[in-house]
């Protein structure tokens, strides 16, 4: 059995670390590596970090956060965030990135999947959806939310699987940030239906939401921010809970 992954997520901004850490130890609290240097410590399997900053400097900004972190952690790590073009992801993969997630870009054009899946292999491409339930029908939405699409968050994934993606990154728009457990539902149903590997995301409160996110939602990894990085749950704690619900993760 392929063991679950524990992912922290940090949003960047401008280089910078944003959406409040709180690590007593930091000297930093906004310095993306040092906080990578120690997730890794603590036992994260893998990290994600997404840019959320709109300025022409962006991507030179992000590279050399890129190449900082490559140099100082070991364990995989995603990077996210206006990422559009084959060119952007070259550029982030030779800088140490493991993987790249795109979102917007995927739904405004599909075929971004396939030529990424191609050029650089599926494993490293995610493709993040964000969903939330409009009339009883889970909806994809761009923009942070914001935006609605017409598309339907299953026959999206399907499609998703079927270019070429390595992985999802599902975030439920209804859980992220109430702390009230994962979309465990729609998760499974996922599940049933594409056969690479899911990442829940939105909605983590307590050890006991990422156990039924991987028993009941079926989730091949599950991603949180705000928990871990105000020190809610640590990871080694999280993971000794898991072993002992029989949920196979690397210790």
């Amino acid at each position: 059995m392929l063991a679950k992954r524990i992912i922290p997520c940090l949003d960047i901004k401008n280089g910078r670390t944003v959406k409040g850490v709180n690590f007593v130890d930091l000297r930093d609290a906004g310095d993306p590596v040092e906080l990578a240097e120690i997730y890794s410590a603590e036992g994260a399997d893998e990290l994600v970090f997404l840019d959320i900053s709109a300025t022409e400097e962006r991507r030179k900004t992000l590279v050399n956060m890129v190449r900082s972190v490559a140099e100082k952690i070991n364990i995989p790590f995603t990077v996210g965030g206006g990422i559009s073009s084959v060119e952007d992801v070259e550029i982030l993969l030779n800088n140490g990135a493991d993987k790249v997630s795109i979102n917007s870009s995927a739904v405004k054009n599909p075929q971004l999947i396939n030529d990424l899946a191609q050029k650089f292999g599926s494993q490293c491409v995610v493709v993040a959806i964000d969903a939330k339930q409009i009339d009883g029908q889970w909806i994809v939405h761009l923009v942070g939310g914001k935006v609605p699409t017409e598309l339907n968050l299953f026959d999206w994934a399907v499609e998703v699987a079927e270019r070429g993606a390595g992985e999802i990154l599902f975030t439920s728009m209804d859980n992220d940030g109430t702390k009230n457990g994962f979309a465990n539902d729609a998760l499974a149903k996922l599940s049933t239906l594409i056969n690479i590997p899911i990442i829940a995301s939105g909605g983590a409160g307590n050890i006991q939401h990422f156990v039924d996110s991987f028993k009941e939602g079926k989730a091949d990894a599950a991603l949180a921010a705000s928990v871990f990085h105000f020190k809610e749950i640590e990871i080694k704690d999280l993971k000794k809970e898991l072993r002992k619900n029989d949920i196979e993760v690397r210790l």
